[in-house]
């Protein structure tokens, strides 16, 4: 089957069997100067809604990066005629025309919230003749339209917990900056997130679960997937998921996606000579009886990034643990403390 139908066919699967009319314009998305409405972009057939336009793809991550208890809705968009490269390790290699879509938003159950969510902001990641550039997109009170916000924007918004506290999230959209403070690979700027590992598991379409990987090839949009199916590809667990590895390479997934773009040999926190790449073997570069490089105020007084079996130690726990801006860590995308992914973490070195 060629690929603009295998497209249609996975949108028709994903919106059960609704086929949008709409066509992404690539004169907007190719255009030097990024367009002043997300709208305007023609990637979803109804925004507020999440219903993607004629040959954008709805995926997700097995692993996400936390960002204060947000939900998250991705998609994907590469021009007709030109195909991914696949990469066994790193991001994949887009085309030009290639756009990387996430909306974030929170439970919102009033009458005027589609699909029972509030959007916030939709980002975009496009990826022009002269590399990839980030794009925030804020989305009205109506929820009919995203208006681009160069220099970001603050809102505090309420989070629910499920033991009935209500927490409130410092939400902060960033500038078009600010977002090469994570998406940076020396001094380039590029996507996080969709990696072969993080992609090979099942999406849940409107008529079952299929393969993203396979979905992807199928459609026409990713070429060089290895022979041998899913179990033969790269995969990280889910690090919520007890039953889908075990507490050790769950902590080191979740540390991958939340922590590595930074902390990596290329990354912005490579002086620090903490290193949580997945593929990293060394635990000494994990931090484990590892001394850090500046001391101060971000140690909090202790000695080594991790002390195996003392998590109250381990200046990782202690970072992680932490609201406070000159100590958190991640240091950007979050005001919150991620309580289940610190008590993982936690978990994990009293282990060691």
């Amino acid at each position: 089957m060629k690929r603009a139908a295998h497209i249609l066919l996975g949108l028709a699967l994903w919106a059960g069997g609704a086929l949008p009319a709409g066509a992404v314009n690539m004169e907007a998305v190719l255009s030097k100067r990024p367009a002043a409405t997300l709208s305007a972009y023609g990637l979803f057939e109804d925004g507020g809604a999440q219903r993607p336009a004629k040959g954008v793809l709805p995926y997700d991550l097995i692993t996400p990066l936390f960002s204060d208890y947000a939900e998250k809705r991705r998609f994907v968009f590469v021009p007709e005629g030109k195909v991914a490269s696949y990469d066994g390790e790193d991001i994949f290699s887009f085309p030009v025309g290639s756009v990387l879509v996430k909306t974030f938003a929170y439970k919102d159950e009033s009458a005027a919230a589609a699909h029972g969510l509030r959007l916030i902001e939709t980002r975009l990641l496009i990826h022009g003749e002269d590399g990839w550039h980030a794009y925030p997109y804020v989305w009205n009170e109506a929820q009919s339209e995203a208006v681009l916000k160069v220099a970001g924007a603050r809102m505090e918004i309420p989070v629910p917990r499920p033991d009935g506290r209500i927490l409130t999230a410092r939400y902060a959209v960033p500038n078009v900056n600010q977002c090469k403070g994570c998406h940076v690979s020396g001094k380039t700027l590029e996507p996080i997130g969709p990696k072969a590992r993080n992609l090979n598991h099942d999406f849940s379409y409107e008529s079952g679960p299929a393969n993203q990987l396979s979905t992807w090839q199928e459609a026409g949009i990713l070429t060089g997937l290895p022979d041998g199916g899913p179990g033969a590809w790269p995969r990280v667990p889910d690090w919520s998921d007890p039953e889908s590895g075990t507490l050790a390479v769950r902590a080191r997934a979740y540390l991958d996606v939340n922590c590595a773009h930074c902390h990596k040999e290329d990354g912005p926190a490579k002086t620090s000579g903490l290193f949580l790449t997945w593929q990293e073997q060394d635990p000494a570069r994990w931090g484990v009886h590892k001394r850090p490089v500046a001391a101060g105020r971000g140690s909090g007084g202790l000695a080594f990034d991790i002390v195996p079996g003392d998590p109250e130690a381990s200046i990782l726990h202690y970072r992680m643990n932490s609201a406070d801006p000159g100590i958190m860590m991640p240091e950007l995308g979050r005001s919150l403390i991620h309580e289940e992914g610190v008590a993982l973490i936690r978990t994990w070195i009293e282990q060691l």
